[in-house]
């Protein structure tokens, strides 16, 4: 049988209640000879499987994809109703269209309705700078991060969240938690950023003086798509009491305390040197560690931090592409699931691409927890998709509110495009889109139950127009920011690979 994890997600299964995704024989319909486009046949009469942006207008839609991803996972038959920007009924296609005939139905032929994407954490003013990265020592934010945002003013700011937010949903996040920018800007402008775009995001607000804060959570209570949340970069940045109040103010107002921890060797080794204890066992021992509190990445954690992340229910973001970038470790993800610790995964701004990233999430345990132990799974498919949407979603303190295809959550999803090679024929569908499938395959976005993305593109604001602004603001912040680079090849030997044989 299947396996299940803890929050009764299937696991190791295929299509439920199906063979394949196509039926026993494994064979795609004929619909994959030749997509179909959103204008019909070539006589100009509309074709009965054809759709196009206009049909994500009415008030009422009636969704009908091939296959939706529900919690159990991946179902045939199922239509879903959305209202209001919230998912109001999912069931059987007959029953659902025999009860809702006032409701506008639309067929998505050769389409999978799945959840949104989760990024549990990234840095939305830190898009100008991410190449700048590339082949750095692991902690560059006193280098690179910080006087990339400090060179950035209110108009390029906006700019930069705009543009990571635009990046986000190509690659099918509908959801990003923003870790606090250190920009000398007022926080609105990347809420703006973010609301424009058409994205979900957890915006915090850096407090490490201890001021704000209160004021920063009541501020964006008539947004549906800004959730407030309080921020502290890194423990050393403020002292016990405020940390404390901090992570309590947030719990009070049920949003998450973000702060970084256990990230590098040298975190950890200041950590030692100031307070006498590792990030997450100073936490928890001056009681700032929650259920509302969310620890970045946590790559280094002994077996005791571990324990107490389990025992306060705190989260954290699991961020492999990270750890290959630029990091010292991999976080156990794999452990931290066995012990019913609260994670995500994140992005950490490297790339917005969330089927790269459950690639990466699966494909860092198997290489450096998998291979050593025989684990031939390292949690299958439907793990790792758990963990980008629903439970990234709980870490965040939205799991009420979006990363499922369910009744009264928000009509967070995307439609993707099953008619390619790479998923032909088809035997475990939940594997195949975490190891195969990519965002080219994402013909729609959806957010809170308005389509922001088709085929890559926003539908009602220009999209290339700010692509080509950023290419010209972008490298003047850079310039601005006289960031200090390590030279990755020195002796020029990847530059000049036969001068470095000779």
């Amino acid at each position: 049988m299947p396996g299940v994890d803890r929050r009764g997600f299937v696991v190791g299964a295929g299509l439920v209640g199906a063979g394949s995704l196509w039926g026993a024989a494994g064979a795609a319909p004929a619909a994959a000879a030749g997509r179909e486009g959103a204008h019909g046949t070539e006589d100009g009469h509309r074709r009965h499987d054809a759709f196009g942006p206009e049909d994500f207008r009415a008030k009422r839609l009636l969704l009908v994809p091939d296959v939706v991803l529900l919690p159990g996972g991946p179902v045939k038959d199922r239509a879903v109703l959305v209202q209001d920007g919230t998912f109001r009924a999912v069931g059987p296609v007959r029953e659902l269209t025999d009860a809702h005939r006032n409701a506008r139905t639309v067929r998505f032929k050769g389409h999978l309705l799945m959840p949104g994407f989760v990024d549990a954490h990234h840095h939305l003013t830190q898009s100008f700078g991410k190449a700048q990265a590339f082949g750095q020592p692991s902690e560059i934010f006193k280098t690179v991060w910080e006087p990339l945002e400090h060179a950035l003013d209110e108009e390029s700011a906006h700019l930069s969240a705009k543009l990571a937010a635009l990046e986000a949903l190509r690659g099918g996040f509908t959801t990003a938690a923003d870790a606090g920018t250190r920009a000398p800007v007022d926080v609105g402008v990347v809420a703006k950023a973010a609301e424009e775009a058409g994205l979900r995001c957890v915006l915090a607000k850096v407090v490490s003086d201890g001021k704000g804060g209160k004021e920063h959570l009541e501020r964006f209570q008539g947004s549906r798509l800004i959730h407030p949340s309080l921020a502290i970069p890194v423990p050393e940045d403020a002292t016990a009491e405020v940390l404390k109040r901090t992570a309590e103010l947030c719990a009070d107002a049920g949003a998450v305390f973000q702060i970084h921890v256990n990230e590098h060797l040298a975190a950890v080794e200041r950590s030692l040197k100031s307070v006498g204890r590792r990030p997450v066992s100073y936490l928890h021992h001056i009681g700032a560690l929650n259920s509302h509190t969310l620890g970045a990445h946590a790559t280094l954690l002994t077996p005791d931090e571990m324990r107490m992340l389990a025992d306060t229910g705190a989260a954290v973001s699991y961020n492999p592409v990270a750890s290959a970038w630029k990091g010292n470790a991999v976080a156990h993800a794999l452990m931290w699931q066995s012990m019913g610790i609260r994670f995500g995964t994140g992005t950490d701004g490297t790339r917005g691409d969330g089927f790269r990233l459950v690639d990466a999430a699966e494909s860092a345990q198997r290489l450096t927890y998998g291979l050593m132990s025989g684990d031939s799974s390292c949690g299958a498919g439907r793990v790792w998709l758990a963990h980008a949407t629903a439970l990234s979603a709980d870490a965040l303190g939205l799991g009420k509110v979006t990363g499922e295809i369910a009744v009264g959550k928000a009509a967070d999803f995307l439609l993707v495009d099953l008619r390619v090679p790479e998923l032909t024929p088809s035997y475990d569908l939940s594997w195949e889109l975490v190891r195969l499938s990519g965002r080219d395959q994402i013909t729609a976005v959806v957010v809170d139950g308005k389509l922001r993305l088709w085929h890559g593109w926003p539908t009602d604001w220009d999209g290339p127009a700010l692509v080509r602004e950023a290419a010209e603001v972008g490298p003047k912040v850079v310039r601005r920011a006289r960031i200090q680079r390590v030279d990755p090849d020195p002796d020029g030997a990847a530059r000049h690979p036969r001068r470095a044989r000779n």
